[in-house]
């Protein structure tokens, strides 16, 4: 599994931050996604792997079009889907590649492409494509491990097919909604996104 990194969506960024924060993840500011309405905080995982934490930007207007990953329907953070990290894209019927950037605090252009399966719920990855941009995992503090990772889902196999068919794999678990959790080791313990 080529993670390079989860996306933890919320309606209350600030918010979100501070209490992933007061659990011993050290969040930092990414940037701004101009025109989209949102930014991101970043935290380390280890293994060229990082956490973004995603909401409303406050001081951007609001867009023309929805935010991503569902964020102006949430009522509360949720561990949303999940990117997995390509140089090219595979030759399977995708959305995209949608270009992107954002600038650091520090004043670095970030460029990357990213590629969505259709129809996808969240659970089978997203593909990212840094090409020449430095990966943001190079610069984050990495006190916090990923320990665990993995899917819930109604239909594991089917599931594990469609990751499977992207190149990648997950640790899919049987259960009622689908869903994503992961297991994080933090100085101050253990935290469990969903």
């Amino acid at each position: 599994m080529t993670i390079d990194h989860l996306v933890y969506a919320t309606p209350d960024l600030a918010g979100t931050v501070e209490a992933l924060r007061a659990q011993g993840v050290p969040l930092v500011p990414g940037g701004p996604h101009v025109g989209r309405g949102t930014r991101n905080h970043l935290a380390g995982l280890g293994d060229g792997t990082y956490l973004e934490v995603i909401g409303p930007d406050p001081e951007q207007p609001e867009p023309q079009e929805p935010r991503p990953f569902g964020i102006d329907d949430l009522t509360a953070p949720r561990l949303v889907t999940w990117a997995a990290r390509v140089s090219g894209f595979p030759d399977r019927e995708l959305l995209g590649p949608v270009p992107m950037s954002r600038r650091r605090p520090d004043g670095v252009l970030l460029e990357w492409e990213l590629a969505f399966p259709p129809g996808g719920d969240g659970l089978v990855p997203f593909l990212i494509d840094w090409h020449d941009s430095p990966h943001p995992a190079e610069s984050l503090d990495h006190s916090v491990r990923l320990v665990s990772f993995h899917g819930v889902h109604p239909d594991p196999d089917r599931l594990a097919r469609e990751v499977a068919a992207l190149g990648e794999s997950l640790e899919v678990r049987r259960g009622e909604r689908p869903g994503l959790e992961a297991e994080l080791a933090t100085p101050k313990g253990s935290v469990v996104l969903r």
